[in-house]
């Protein structure tokens, strides 16, 4: 009997196993269904959730997930645009925590890194979707990463002309664009607002030293007369006030201006406190700028690495006109502008132009040069401040008819020569009548 019952026994878990095995299985394949399906359908699935994820990432390892789409490129999004997103992703030092993007002056070997220490990383791959662009911005696109060019003439002193009675700390660097035939315009400024060495203000009993250099390209227009590089080198001889760079001098390419005076005045300039950089024919209130800028010195609010004033124009779109010098196709960038000071004449800190040197390489080229600084200034999480003695866009109404109208401005754009001549000699006759005015006061601002 006890042999028959082992028998059975046998058979039966034989005929069991199998059976219990497969229902386990099927338990188990049934709680692993329910268990993903949630995470992979349904509108609450948890890989729809859009999480933050920091600019300058290209997967989110070891983080929440996130859904591919996130990072894809919209179609919009213009040649810039494209450029400077790579560039972000690249330098991202959270992101990217083990990459450093600082360019090395020099290789193992001593010799000089081939790529220019100003150049934005990633800023030698080729530029993408040129057959985008036609026109001016196709050339400038094909340039764009180019920012080192030889110097042809720069000033004998290290930060510009002064004069041989300077002895103490420049107050003020008056840093002016112009064109090589525009020998005129330097001629006038010379010898009115852009005047170098010690220079009184208007109301207070003080003043400051005030140095003087011109920012130029080279004319390789083919109706430019040969006579004028020659000219040039004789100008910059007898004025020790020019600084000139080997590249051509264009509308597009007025940035470089910028970014090749930025580093040549982080190099020599470290003792000037503010910069006046603006365009030839504009006419500058110097006295009036001087006072404004050593109240700003002894002022102890003053942020000098953030400070910047002048016209500030908000909320600009760029121009899309094709007949506009301004004109930039959604093809090269798309989107708006950040805040920027009109660049027909704009004051900042040294501080700031030497943050502006290093943020700038940065950040890609852009054609139009006040944008430019407009768009370092905001990687610097600063933003310039507005003054309405700047007058970018003239006076309104009648109010240059006023006796004391020039008095109460620092800037005003746009003037020729001989009619700064004129004004700078009425400004120094009409100083007794209008010694005590005020600059020009935003009339909104003490609106109710």
């Amino acid at each position: 009997m006890a042999v028959c019952f082992c028998r059975w026994r046998n058979l039966l878990i034989c005929l069991c196993t199998p059976c219990i095995l497969l229902v386990l299985l099927f338990v188990y394949i049934t709680l692993l269904v329910c268990l993903t399906t949630p995470l992979t359908s349904g509108t609450t699935s948890i890989l729809n959730i859009d999480h933050f994820i920091a600019p300058g990432t290209h997967r989110n390892e070891g983080w929440a997930p996130s859904p591919d789409r996130f990072w894809e490129p919209h179609l919009s999004l213009g040649v810039w645009n494209l450029l400077q997103l790579s560039t972000d992703r690249s330098i991202n030092p959270i992101l990217r925590p083990y990459k450093h993007s600082r360019l090395p002056d020099r290789g193992a070997n001593g010799s000089r890194d081939p790529r220019p220490a100003g150049d934005p990383p990633g800023s030698r791959d080729p530029v993408p979707q040129l057959d985008r662009l036609a026109g001016d911005i196709l050339e400038f696109a094909r340039h764009m990463h180019k920012r080192d060019y030889p110097v042809v003439a720069e000033p004998q002193d290290a930060c510009g002309a002064g004069s041989a009675n300077d002895h103490g700390r420049a107050l003020l660097l008056l840093a002016i664009k112009t064109k090589v035939q525009n020998f005129k315009n330097r001629q006038i400024i010379r010898s009115t607002w852009g005047q170098a060495g010690w220079v009184a203000g208007q109301r207070l009993a003080g003043g400051g030293y005030v140095r003087r250099v011109f920012l130029l390209g080279t004319d390789r227009s083919r109706d430019n007369s040969t006579a004028w590089p020659d000219l040039v080198t004789l100008e910059g001889r007898q004025y020790k006030d020019i600084l000139q760079w080997d590249f051509h001098d264009s509308f597009f390419n007025l940035t470089l201006k910028d970014v090749l005076f930025w580093r040549w005045f982080s190099r020599g300039c470290r003792q000037t406190h503010f910069v006046f950089k603006g365009d030839d024919d504009v006419f500058v209130n110097t006295p009036a700028l001087v006072d404004y800028l050593s109240q700003q010195l002894g002022d102890p609010g003053t942020a000098m690495k953030s400070f910047m004033v002048g016209d500030v124009i908000g909320a600009a779109q760029p121009s899309r006109n094709n007949k506009s010098k301004y004109f930039v196709p959604e093809a090269f960038y798309a989107g708006s502008y950040p805040p920027y000071a009109g660049g027909g004449g704009v004051v900042y800190s040294g501080l700031l132009t030497k943050l502006l040197h290093l943020v700038s390489k940065r950040v890609h080229l852009y054609p139009i040069d006040d944008v430019f600084v407009g768009m370092c200034l905001l990687k610097l999480n600063a933003y310039p401040s507005h003054h309405p003695a700047f007058l970018t866009f003239d006076f309104p109404g009648d109010e240059e008819m006023k006796p004391c109208a020039y008095h109460k401005t620092i800037m005003v754009h746009k003037r020729m020569p001989d009619r700064v001549e004129q004004l700078w000699a009425r400004l120094k006759e009409s100083q007794p009548l209008c010694w005590n005015v005020t600059l020009r006061e935003d009339k909104l601002k003490n609106k109710p």
